[in-house]
């Protein structure tokens, strides 16, 4: 996995946290999921370069 790619995903993973905050403090239940499914969508791509890395190996 290179850097921008870590970087990236933490940023998107960061960004669905802080969605799925600010739905909980404004009891938003939209935001909630959005920022959940950021966190996932982050999630798939981290498992998949892990992978790709794997056999690369």
């Amino acid at each position: 996995m290179s850097a921008s790619d870590k970087i990236e995903n933490a940023a998107q993973d960061f960004k669905g946290k802080a969605t799925e905050a600010v739905g909980k403090a404004t009891k938003d239940d939209s935001k909630v999921a959005d920022g959940k499914a950021e966190q996932s969508s982050a999630s798939v791509k981290k498992a998949g370069e892990n992978v790709k890395d794997a056999f690369k190996h």
